[in-house]
């Protein structure tokens, strides 16, 4: 039953954005921010269709703590589902990514649209200055810009992985900067077509307010969202029926 519902998820949830892809053509005719409510849309009906193909809900808390206005977001990633998840969470969001996704016809004609921050990552030095002044612009217009901290999706309890570049964003734009944990990884692996049953949880953290020195903010975001990140992994391992150990997740999670 499993991969019954996996397998009819999969097909629903991607014919399901190729119907976005194609309803939101017109969209290139509409405001920036009417384009971004109709991408929120989309994200809604894909966390329905999960919910009632696979069973898989998915519980968000401490949206009460998201500050108005321009923010730096830095959100763990463990699976496809936080990219679109977390534009539901947000007023105005956009994306740090590398800069080869605005080079898929359609899906990246749809970011640009949503003006995403691209990021080319041969330009060395060079790409952090680029990727700080469009975000700084954006984050001013009081936009929330979302990054992936360490870059790529990990398998849940791999040793965290975070690069210097979510430090460069947070002492040049000068906003506050939003920790989100989450154990997505586990109900939705990463590179399989498996979607198990049970109750995704996204946590949004204490933001933490500008100024603090480089080094220092460093190693707070990545206490408190390995330690949201981890307390949260242990309350899905008790609902899989998985043991303490990381090794349960490798399992479920092969690269």
């Amino acid at each position: 039953m499993l991969i019954v519902r996996s397998l009819l998820f999969n097909v629903a949830f991607y014919a399901n954005l190729i119907l976005w892809l194609i309803i939101l053509i017109p969209g290139f005719l509409v405001p920036r921010r009417v384009f971004i409510e109709l991408v929120k849309v989309w994200g809604r009906t894909s966390l329905w269709l999960l919910r009632v193909i696979a069973g898989t809900k998915v519980e968000i808390t401490g949206l009460e703590k998201i500050p108005p206005g321009g923010a730096l977001v830095a959100a763990k990633h463990q699976s496809f589902l936080e990219t679109f998840t977390l534009v539901t969470l947000f007023d105005d969001p956009t994306y740090i990514l590398k800069r080869e996704l605005m080079w898929i016809p359609f899906f990246g004609w749809y970011l640009a649209k949503a003006r995403c921050v691209p990021v080319d990552r041969k330009a060395g030095s060079l790409a952090l200055v680029q990727m700080t002044a469009r975000a700084k612009n954006e984050a001013q217009h009081g936009r929330q810009i979302i990054i992936f901290p360490e870059g790529t999706r990990r398998v849940p309890g791999a040793p965290p992985a975070y690069k210097y570049g979510v430090a460069h964003l947070y002492q040049n734009l000068g906003f506050p900067c939003i920790p989100v944990g989450m154990n997505s990884g586990l109900y939705w692996p990463r590179r399989q077509f498996i979607r198990r049953p049970g109750t995704i949880r996204i946590e949004v953290l204490e933001p933490i307010a500008p100024g603090l020195p480089r080094e220092e903010f460093f190693k707070l975001l990545q206490e408190r969202i390995e330690e949201s990140s981890n307390r949260l992994l242990d309350q899905g391992r008790k609902e899989l029926g998985l043991g303490p150990a990381s090794a349960s997740e490798a399992s479920l999670s092969k690269a």
